[in-house]
């Protein structure tokens, strides 16, 4: 099911069933623990951000590696979201999340199915294939055994023969080869969070968490500026309860989260991306986009599982931006 001609292409490399445990307590290792609901749904960082768009009325396509009659498909099918699946001959993998009563998460995620060459190069020739019409594509998620580190860049260098925007989200070893191959592939927006924007710049992860939440953003700035001096057009660095900051060419700005009862991180990352891409389509300014990245992030991250937030979810006037370096 693809759309005739989608705005948006989100890449999953890795898809996966997502299905979600609630407890009714804390996780306790060794114990036995009563369920309060499971829950499968459609999952992938590509397909959750696919998901969300689809949600606001964003025509989205999901390119993905699954066969026909993977039951995949069938849980993807029911949300609405268009898809290209390339045709691969392992299963999707099932990922798991415990969700405790505090919105804590503890993930448990299988590697997924082997790819091929073949399969490979299928993938690519689909994501390029449905990049040409698109105003953005968002490539996001871990990549799947055979999969090298490096085609993330590769693809992005092919992307940039086109007019599209490109965002990536990725972490680990496929984030380090991206970032290695900025002078030739570097992507219009990237998202790391505090683990993967330290994992680029050296810094304390947790420290940079800290320094925004105690209003001084600029070790955060900093990190964000030595790769936009590599070739990244723009850094939007989700950092959990702290909020976010967004720097670009021009600027750089800071949005604190918003209180909630947090019931779920589960795809609160891929709703922050989400929410950028959806204000960026509709000509919005740096400073509303980050602030409709926030609101879609905090949105998820009140919801149960792996939920994802829908246009009414969203709360923009309870997102503040502020200015932090208006001269850059």
């Amino acid at each position: 099911m693809k759309p005739r001609n989608p705005v948006v292409v989100t890449v999953t490399p890795n898809p996966s069933i997502d299905r979600t445990i609630a407890l009714g307590g804390p996780l306790t290792r060794g114990a036995v623990h009563r369920v309060q609901s499971v829950s499968d749904e459609p999952g992938g960082k590509g397909v959750n951000v696919a998901r969300v768009l689809t949600l606001a009325g964003i025509d989205a396509c999901a390119v993905l590696p699954a066969r026909s009659d993977d039951p995949f498909l069938s849980v993807l099918s029911p949300t609405g979201v268009g898809y290209s699946a390339v045709p691969v001959t392992g299963t999707v993998r099932t990922n798991i999340a415990v969700t405790e009563n505090d919105g804590t998460t503890t993930k448990l995620n299988e590697p997924g199915a082997e790819l091929d060459a073949a399969s490979i190069a299928a993938l690519t020739d689909a994501v390029v294939g449905q990049a040409a019409g698109a105003h953005w594509v968002v490539m996001s998620g871990s990549l799947p055994p055979g999969v090298p580190d490096d085609w993330y860049a590769e693809v992005v260098a092919l992307l940039r023969e086109l007019p599209c925007k490109v965002a990536v989200d990725t972490s680990e070893g496929p984030l380090a080869a991206l970032a290695a191959g900025f002078e030739r592939a570097a992507p219009d927006l990237i998202k790391p969070n505090s683990e993967e924007l330290a994992s680029l710049s050296g810094a304390d992860p947790a420290a940079l968490e800290q320094s925004v939440q105690q209003g001084d953003p600029e070790p955060v700035v900093a990190a964000a500026t030595a790769l936009m001096d590599r070739g990244v057009g723009a850094v939007l660095a989700t950092l959990g309860a702290a909020g976010a900051v967004l720097i670009n060419g021009t600027g750089a700005w800071m949005a604190a989260a918003p209180p909630i009862t947090p019931r779920s991180t589960v795809g609160a990352g891929d709703s922050s991306l989400a929410g950028y891409v959806r204000a960026a389509i509709g000509g919005a300014e740096e400073p509303r986009r980050l602030q409709m990245a926030v609101a879609y992030g905090s949105a998820a991250a009140a919801l149960p599982g792996s939920a994802l937030p829908s246009p009414r979810q969203i709360d923009l006037d309870a997102v503040q931006v502020v200015s932090i370096a208006p001269d850059r």
